[in-house]
């Protein structure tokens, strides 16, 4: 380890410019794509912001961990889809459903009424061809200036990283999974 010694200064120049939304990609193979769009949400909602989460590849029954949470404490968070890819039993149908849900979530943008809007692995529908790119890229740009958007998914396409303003890419050094240990509730799920 190297240990520093503390900055004495602050390290950069505050910004002089116009407050807006963002556009936000958590993108990479690494584990915390969602989990940091998720902590965007709560803090968003801790502001006493309004946020909708939208979850493309979630069915809209999921009862996972984020799940109960948002609820507990008020934050809508909507499964669009049917699962992930291997687990569906008809992809023409998860198709159809990724281009539904992608109509809520364009009018929950357009709309104006949230402060942040979280489109929880939505690159995986992009990706597959069931999203047209250029709808979505057309939202992102025409949104309302104060609208914050979230987006997290592998293999973002390089379109949206362009016209995002903060771009994370996770990247995978180590995972508990290579090593033969399953996904834990409360952790992966």
């Amino acid at each position: 380890m190297h240990i520093e010694t503390p900055p004495s200064e602050k390290p950069y120049e505050k910004p002089e410019g116009e407050r807006r939304g963002l556009v936000i990609v958590n993108t990479g193979d690494g584990k915390g794509k969602s989990t940091a769009a998720f902590g965007l949400a709560l803090r968003a909602h801790g502001r006493g912001k309004a946020v909708k989460i939208f979850q493309f590849m979630k069915v809209p029954s999921a009862r996972f961990g984020e799940h109960r949470m948002f609820e507990q404490i008020g934050i809508p968070i909507e499964g669009l889809g049917d699962g992930f890819s291997w687990k569906s039993q008809d992809l023409e149908r998860s198709a159809q459903l990724a281009r539904d849900g992608w109509e809520k979530a364009k009018a929950a943008i357009l709309s104006g009424e949230h402060f942040l809007v979280v489109l929880d692995e939505i690159t995986y529908p992009l990706i597959y061809g069931w999203l047209p790119l250029d709808g979505v890229l057309e939202t992102l740009r025409t949104r309302p200036k104060e609208v914050h958007v979230v987006l997290t998914g592998r293999r973002c396409p390089e379109e949206i990283i362009q016209l995002a303003d903060t771009v994370t890419e996770m990247t995978m050094i180590k995972h508990a999974f290579k090593a033969g240990i399953p996904a834990q509730r409360g952790i992966e799920d």
